[in-house]
C-alpha cells in the first residue's frame, strides 16, 4: 500500500500563520543521518513511520512519549530518552522536528537548530520554524509533496486526490507501454471498491482482460473502449477443457504482444485456480504478475458482522471448498476432523450440498445447534443473511432460496453480528 503523510499540522490550532509561499520544496536523503524529533505525542508519532523508512538514525526526546512511539523504541527502531529538551541535544543533527505542546520549548529548538544551521520543522506555529512538512504520499517509486502556504488541510486533500487518481489509473504516472505478459488479479469479494490499489492500476492499464463470472463487473466498465473483454465462463469447448482454454487465451494474448489481465473474484489462490494458470504461463514462456485479493472467506463474513476469530471463543478457522460432496471419490477434505474442531468452518461453493455438509458435521460430532450463518453476494447491495443452527440451515436456505455465490459460516462467531450487544 502507498504511503502518505499529513501536512504539517500543529497540536493545537495558531491563530497567526498567514499563507507563505516562499518554501522551497526538496527532497532529502537522510539515510544514516541523525534525526531528531524532540516531542513523544501523536504529532511526532504519525512522523516517525516516514522518517525511518527513509534509512534515519532518528532520536527521541521528550518527558512521556505515546505507546506506539515506545514500541518503535522496543523494536530497535529509534532510540528515545525521557526527559526534557536541553541546549545541546540538536549536536550532529541533520534534521530537527519541535513537537512539543509548549510554545517555548519549541521556540528553544528552532533558536537552537538555526545556531546550528540545521533545517527545523515546528508544529505547533509553522511558519516560525525553517521548515515545513509537504502532505506527501508514495506511489509505486514516486514520491508526492504538496504545500499550501500553511493551509494544511488544503494540501492534505490535493495529494489525496491525487494519490487516488493515480491509484484508480485516472491519472498515469507512466507514459510507456506495459510490457507484453499475464496479471493475475484478486477482485476482492465483489464491491468494486474492495480490489487493491495495485490490482485497479495494472488493471487499468489491461489491453485484455479474461474476467471470472465473480470479479465485480463494476470495474469492466470503467476500462477504455479499446480494451478487448473476455468472459471466462463463456470461453468453449465446455466444461473439461474450460481451464486449458482460459489458459491459452492468456498465453495467446501475451505472446500477441499484449498486456492481458486475469481477472478473479477473491484471491487468485483461494480455490481460484491461480496456481495452474501461472503454471501453464511460465511453461509458456510468459512473465507473470500475482496480485493478491481480499478473499471472501473472511471479508465476507466481515461485511456481515461475523468475525472468523474471536478472544476467548475460538483459536482457529478452516476454509473449505465445498464442490464436491464428503462421500465424492474426489473429496480431499477429512470432514471428521473437521467436525471435532471447536473453530470456525468456513464453506465455499458449498450451498447446493449444504445438508450432505451439515449432516456429515453433525454425525462426527459438531453439536447440532452450532449457529450457521449463510451470507448470499456479500459486501454487494444485495447482501443477504442468513442466521440459522447447523441442524436447521438446509432447510433454512432451500427456503429462503439462498442462492450462489453465498459463504456458510460454522461456529459460535456465526452466531455474532455487529448490532449485537
Amino acid at each position: 500500500m502507498p504511503e502518505t503523510q499529513p501536512a504539517d499540522e500543529p497540536n493545537h490550532e495558531p491563530t497567526d500563520v498567514t499563507a507563505d509561499e516562499t518554501n522551497y520544496l526538496v527532497g532529502l536523503n537522510l539515510t544514516d543521518r541523525r534525526v531528531v524529533v524532540v516531542g513523544g505525542g501523536t504529532v511526532a508519532q504519525r512522523r516517525l513511520g516516514l522518517l525511518v523508512s527513509s534509512g534515519a538514525k532518528v532520536h527521541v526526546i521528550s518527558r512521556v512519549v505515546t505507546p506506539a512511539v515506545e514500541g518503535m523504541a522496543t523494536a530497535g527502531q529509534i532510540t528515545v530518552e525521557l526527559r526534557p529538551y536541553r541546549d545541546g541535544d540538536l549536536a550532529d543533527a541533520w534534521y530537527v522536528i519541535a513537537s512539543t505542546d509548549e510554545p517555548e520549548t519549541n521556540a528553544a529548538i528552532v533558536a537552537e537548530a538555526e545556531r546550528r544551521r540545521v533545517f527545523c520543522v515546528r508544529a505547533d506555529i509553522a511558519r516560525l520554524g525553517t521548515a515545513v512538512t509537504p502532505a506527501s504520499a508514495h506511489h509505486d517509486g514516486l514520491t508526492m509533496g504538496f504545500l499550501a502556504g500553511g493551509q494544511h488541510r488544503r494540501s492534505a486533500a490535493v495529494r489525496t486526490a491525487v494519490l487516488e487518481a493515480l491509484q484508480a489509473g485516472v491519472v498515469t504516472d507512466n507514459t510507456e507501454p506495459v510490457e507484453p505478459g499475464v496479471a493475475l488479479i484478486g477482485g476482492g469479494p465483489g464491491d468494486p471498491d474492495l480490489i487493491t490499489v495495485r490490482g485497479r492500476r495494472l488493471l487499468a492499464r489491461a489491453d485484455i482482460v479474461v474476467a471470472d463470472r465473480l470479479a465485480p463487473p463494476e470495474l469492466l466498465a470503467e476500462l477504455g473502449p479499446h480494451v478487448e473483454v473476455i468472459d471466462a465462463a463463456k470461453i468453449p469447448y465446455g466444461r473439461a477443457m474450460a481451464q486449458e482454454a482460459i489458459n491459452q487465451a492468456l498465453i495467446d494474448g501475451a505472446k500477441a504482444g499484449k498486456f492481458v489481465v486475469r481477472l478473479k473474484g477473491g484471491d487468485p489462490y483461494v480455490f481460484g485456480r491461480g496456481f495452474e494458470e501461472l503454471e501453464a504461463c511460465v511453461a509458456a514462456g510468459v512473465p507473470v504478475t500475482v496480485v493478491p485479493g481480499i478473499t471472501s472467506a473472511i471479508s465476507v463474513p466481515s461485511a456481515a458482522g461475523i468475525p472468523v476469530t474471536h478472544r476467548g471463543v475460538t483459536h482457529e478457522f478452516v476454509v473449505v471448498s465445498g464442490h464436491v460432496a464428503p462421500d465424492h471419490p474426489d473429496s480431499l477434505v477429512d470432514w471428521s476432523a473437521l467436525a471435532k474442531l471447536k473453530g470456525t468452518l468456513v464453506l465455499l461453493m458449498a450451498v447446493e450440498r449444504i445438508e450432505q455438509f451439515a449432516d456429515v458435521l453433525i454425525a462426527g460430532g459438531r453439536a447440532a445447534e452450532t449457529p450457521a450463518t449463510v451470507i448470499q453476494e456479500g459486501t454487494l447491495r444485495t447482501q443477504r443473511v442468513l442466521r440459522a443452527d447447523l441442524a436447521t440451515v438446509a432447510t433454512r436456505v432451500r427456503e429462503e432460496n439462498i442462492r450462489p455465490p453465498a459463504i456458510v459460516v460454522i461456529g459460535s462467531v456465526a452466531g455474532f453480528s455487529s448490532d449485537a450487544q
